[in-house]
């Protein structure tokens, strides 16, 4: 059986591994495909875990699984120094697509695509190119069910809904949320520690 500090100690590292080094991030989204009907809008989401102002990088979209043209890669959506850049952009998504404009500022560079079409069906990856970290871009499959007999969709969710559902399916998924104290704990144990 494990003394007290030893116990202390194997607790201590359970519950700190899993937390992300400082200035290591990584770019995460959805398992589930996003799936929508024709003439909706909809919402690829895609975060920076843990939180960082993303406004001054650049965030990519594109589709990994579209052929690519002559002169190199069209995206789906491009940020680049602090605006929209539209001359690499496809003509098929012009007038189309945007972000969050203040989820930026909380690594939310989630994609809106407004009125999608089953020429828009298939993978969109999302990518920072500079993101400190091994996880630099994740990919979200769209799927237009044609079949479907709602209305089109022209809700697009609000950010803070959007940040609340991914808080919610990371604690889901095993994620620690990151308001926990641990002070408690460790307080326990230091006294355990000197009292034994």
């Amino acid at each position: 059986m494990l003394a007290m500090p030893g116990l202390c100690l194997l607790l201590f590292a359970l519950i700190f591994t899993p937390t992300p080094v400082k200035g290591h991030y990584q770019v995460t989204s959805s398992r589930q495909p996003v799936v929508a009907a024709p003439g909706d809008d909809v919402v690829l989401q895609c975060l920076v875990e843990p939180q960082l102002d993303t406004v001054d990088m650049t965030v990519e979209w594109s589709r990994p699984d579209a052929k690519r043209r002559a002169k190199g890669v069209e995206y789906v959506h491009l940020y680049r120094d602090n605006r929209e850049v539209l001359d690499m952009k496809s003509s098929s998504y012009h007038g189309r697509t945007a972000l969050f404009a203040d989820g930026l500022r909380h690594g939310n560079i989630s994609l809106i695509i407004t009125n999608v079409t089953t020429a828009d069906e298939g993978e969109y990856k999302c990518f920072i190119p500079k993101l400190q970290g091994n996880a630099k871009s994740s990919v979200v499959r769209l799927v237009i069910d044609q079949s479907s007999n709602l209305k089109p969709n022209k809700t697009v969710p609000s950010e803070t809904h959007l940040h609340h559902e991914a808080t919610r399916q990371n604690y889901l998924n095993g994620g620690v949320p990151r308001s926990r104290s641990f002070t408690p704990l460790i307080l326990i144990c230091v006294s355990l520690i000197f009292n034994a």
